[in-house]
């Protein structure tokens, strides 16, 4: 570890390496948790995020945006109570999946913190939390999934849609990488840790979702042996 190296943003170890640098920009890697992170010297301010995600085309209506959020909210909804209450935790300008969530009759309040900072909507408890596409432009993630775990009910599902990496060779290359307001990319490995440190079960029903979910007994997060996080 060089001296004055950043900490890993997902677990929070402090020994972390040089990963990777593309384009001037500096990736290090969380042997810990397998977490691949941007440098934090490099992160992106709100005025440069907000001015890419306003080239996003997330138009509610839209067929082929709706097929790809069923991705997530497909096998999320088919593990909902009925009449089930949720988050849409960084909805964005066009919150179709809270559409799509409640054309199947749950409620669903929203949140993000430049287009719905509505901060009425994280004092309360739900059933269920969505996270599409979020989770990589999280800055600091362990605080945010802290977070997400308090706004949870017990026995609630934590449904989270993020591209997996799963090869390093490519990464230089890799498209999802491209978008400069993704800071944070996770193995299968990087979110069966969180879940294993928060107390949750992980389940993966399609490629690139992940669904947790939070035991309905009051039992303490796990603090053995940390899972296998081999890249």
């Amino acid at each position: 570890m060089n001296q004055g190296a950043p900490g890993c943003p997902v677990c929070e170890e402090a020994e972390t390496r040089f990963f990777a640098d593309v384009d001037g920009c500096e990736y290090r890697r969380c042997e810990r948790c397998a977490a691949t992170f941007l440098s934090p010297a490099q992160l992106p301010g709100p005025t440069e995020e907000k001015r890419e995600y306003d080239k996003h085309r997330n138009d509610v209506d839209d067929p082929g945006y709706r097929r790809f959020l069923a991705r997530l909210a497909d096998p999320l909804i088919d593990r909902l109570a009925p009449s089930s209450e949720g988050l849409d935790y960084g909805c964005g300008p066009g919150p179709a999946l809270a559409a799509m969530l409640e054309e199947a009759g749950h409620r669903v309040r929203l949140f993000d913190p430049i287009y719905q900072a509505d901060d009425a909507a994280l004092a309360q408890s739900y059933d269920f939390i969505t996270c599409t596409e979020v989770v990589e432009h999280m800055h600091r993630p362990a605080d945010e999934f802290r977070r997400l775990d308090a706004l949870l009910r017990r026995g609630g599902l934590l449904g989270v849609m993020t591209m997996f990496q799963t090869d390093d060779a490519r990464f230089a290359h890799w498209h999802y990488r491209r978008d400069p307001t993704h800071v944070v990319f996770y193995r299968e490995s990087t979110l069966a840790f969180i879940a294993d440190r928060l107390g949750w079960t992980m389940e993966i029903p399609r490629a690139n979702v992940a669904i947790f979910s939070k035991p309905d007994t009051n039992l303490s997060p796990s603090s053995g042996a940390d899972p296998a996080t081999t890249p």
